[in-house]
């Protein structure tokens, strides 16, 4: 923490002598919500006015998600404390199973517990529950939103820990950009869109590779020991046509391609995505609005696990899968007009999941003497209602919401052979069904640019497919399914207070969430794993959020402290009172950002992240670090500009995992980037 604060210090001093720039506060209706032009979420992402009613809990509007050439989406997201994703790695060295995402302390495995959602889509993997991040940076994103806590029942069941809603933007024009890298790194991307008859069409693209960088970190490598490189691309195409007054069709198809490798030979990791989905909208202002989605989500993930020997001289093949998965969607929603408002949003959503695992292991001079398949589905059936009524900026609002699911596992499944030998298990999973319900009664007063809130909340979450039957290994620790496992079940509330003064916000907000049923990863034995529902987990702490325009930069600084503890007896006894794996006490960044339309822009981030066990016990830790990441752009021209940036400037060794021999995994070394983009 002391080296933050002293990084802060940096940034900020320079600010102190910038004079305040007067922008037009002229507010700008969108298809978010009434705000200034500073807070532009989107355009062109196919949803309804987004509603008032997350006022009332802890919540963050990100726009500026392009700071440099080679950015990701998901190290965007961890500008903003307390979001957690699984991994201290992004997505071009961590294992694609290992990228879930939660907030306020609700971790212990690599399941996402925050519903992820792109234009109202959910993201997570129809099997693991993972994201897939690689994916958005092939889809031009007109911003981000973020809820933290659970109840907003009317995206869908999941949102434990809160909801991370991208918007995607329909391109006016061409932009393209391409940068090259240490390593040996590219990235380039480009995004076009016009008009088409009484429509638009839009189209993105992103390809990126890289040699990548040892993950061992340096002392403890061996002769197995090298870089991992990655390749991963993406491209989409979405149209918009216009139905009727006030009234339009949207259609999206996307489809990505990730490559990876974990730094040492047989582990090699593939994910192919489609997805498509088809909307109708109907939007008129003050009257009855209405909209109707349907969609498909497509994966094929395979992985190679490996087996390397003490001193790390020799590496052998320990298990290979492949996990392909479907999901699919649809949803309806109503907000009748009431008076020229519509306080009133009703609906009903279904989700379908249906996956696989297929495993080779036991290998022998390289061939594999044993065969497992495993696997089942997943349905959910839900239907919502919420009331908000009040005035969002002057006075009292108050929103009152309401959800029950209904939800089946489908006959589950896992047979294991010897491949040139006789069956060893053939086992069948009984079907299982239950209710469950979710929601939110919360308020928010406000009087002057000040505003005091409170909410109060339930949500739930179904074990995925993955955590019901997908063992894996890391090294040599294994850790195996669990089909009986129950879904999540959270209770939480907060209190909080905003205060906005022209070019002055400052938020702070204390939370406490109780989540039963809490899966986790729990140690049976040395090298062997099983995941458990926990008691629960029992989590606490406090956000900070403040943010100051000088001039034509933008200060803008996150904390969070979270005291989280595992309740637990029985089997898991031993994990009682012990912080969950992966989940830091604390968190912060500061970032300075360039916000004017001059020809020089640029950025600069400090990134905080405290210390956090790496497995259920705490006997294994890994330690703080602070990260430096900063950019120039220079427009040369109307159309043309270049631009450089620097990941991790001062090379900091960010510990991301730590295996029971005491081997540690690093999360990207010093990267940096030259590049040139062009607007058209």
């Amino acid at each position: 923490m002391i080296r933050l604060l002293i990084g802060t210090a940096v940034l900020v001093l320079p600010t102190a002598a910038m004079a305040q720039d007067k922008r037009d506060e002229t507010e700008i209706w969108i298809p978010a919500r009434l705000v200034p032009p500073e807070e532009i979420v989107v355009t062109g992402s196919g949803m309804l006015q987004a509603p008032e009613s997350d006022r009332v809990q802890s919540s963050a509007i990100l726009l500026d998600l392009d700071p440099g050439l080679g950015t990701r989406i998901e190290n965007r997201l961890r500008d903003e404390a307390g979001i957690v994703q699984f991994r201290r790695s992004d997505g071009r060295s961590a294992h694609p199973t290992s990228q879930g995402v939660t907030l306020r302390g609700l971790g212990g495995n690599a399941s996402s517990r925050a519903l992820v959602t792109l234009d109202g889509v959910p993201q997570a993997d129809p099997f693991g529950g993972w994201v897939a991040w690689s994916a958005y940076d092939a889809i031009r994103l007109g911003g981000i939103s973020i809820t933290r806590g659970g109840g907003s029942g009317a995206d869908g069941p999941g949102a434990l820990a809160g909801t991370i809603g991208l918007y995607s933007e329909m391109t006016d024009g061409v932009t393209a950009s391409a940068a090259y890298g240490s390593r040996d790194s590219f990235d380039a991307s480009a995004s076009a869109g016009t008009e088409l008859g009484s429509g638009q069409v839009a189209i993105d693209g992103r390809y990126g590779r890289g040699d990548g960088f040892v993950p061992v970190a340096k002392g403890q490598r061996g002769a197995v020991d090298r870089a991992a490189p990655y390749e991963q691309g993406g491209i989409g195409v979405r149209l918009r046509f216009d139905a009727g007054d006030n009234s339009r069709i949207e259609a999206s198809v996307r489809g990505f391609a990730d490559r990876r490798d974990r730094g040492t030979d047989f582990t090699k990791s593939k994910v192919d995505g489609l997805d498509a989905s088809l909307r109708v909208v109907h939007d008129p202002a003050g009257a009855t609005q209405w909209l109707a989605l349907t969609y498909i989500q497509l994966r094929d993930f395979e992985s190679g696990f490996a087996s390397v020997a003490a001193g790390r001289n020799s590496v052998s093949p320990a298990l290979f899968q492949r996990v392909p998965a479907t999901g699919l969607g649809a949803r309806f929603e109503l907000r009748p007009a009431i008076g020229n408002a519509n306080p009133l949003r009703v609906g009903a959503d279904w989700r379908r999941t249906t996956g696989r695992t297929e495993e080779d292991f036991f290998f022998t001079n390289g061939v594999p003497g044993r065969h497992r398949i495993a696997g089942g589905s997943s349905d959910t059936v839900g239907a919502f209602a919420e009331w908000t009524s009040g005035d969002p900026d002057d006075g009292l609002l108050w929103t009152l919401s309401g959800r029950v699911d209904r939800w089946w596992l489908g006959a589950g499944y896992r047979l294991e052979r010897n491949i040139a030998g006789p069956l060893i298990t053939d086992l069948d999973f009984a079907a299982r069904q239950g209710w469950e319900g979710s929601g939110r009664a919360g308020l928010r007063w406000t009087s002057n640019g000040f505003s005091l809130r409170a909410a109060g909340y339930r949500g739930w979450r179904l074990p995925t497919l993955n955590e019901l039957y997908r063992p894996f290994r890391v090294g040599a620790e294994v850790t195996t399914a669990n089909e009986a496992l129950k879904p999540e079940r959270l209770w939480g509330g907060e209190i909080g207070a905003d205060w906005s003064g022209g070019a002055t916000k400052l938020s702070a907000t204390l939370f406490a969430n109780h989540l039963t049923n809490a899966i986790a990863n729990v140690t049976l034995a040395p090298n062997l794993n099983q995941r458990q529902n926990l008691d629960a987990i029992d989590s606490k702490g406090i956000e900070l959020a403040a943010e100051q325009r000088v001039g034509p930069v933008t200060l803008r600084a996150t904390y969070a402290y979270t005291d989280a503890r595992v309740d637990a007896s029985g089997a898991a006894a031993t994990l009682d009172g012990r912080r969950p794996a992966q989940i830091a006490k604390h968190g912060g960044s500061v970032s300075l950002r360039s916000n004017g339309d001059g020809p020089l822009g640029g950025f600069a981030t400090l990134r905080y992240v405290g210390k956090q066990n790496e497995d259920d016990l705490g006997l294994l830790e890994l330690g703080d670090a602070l990260t430096f990441d900063a950019g120039l752009s220079w427009r040369l021209a109307k159309a043309i500009s270049i631009e450089a940036r620097g990941e991790n400037i001062f090379d900091e060794l960010v510990p991301a995992a730590i295996s029971s021999t005491g081997i540690v995994e690093r999360a990207t070394p010093r990267t940096l980037w030259i590049g040139a983009r062009l607007n058209f």
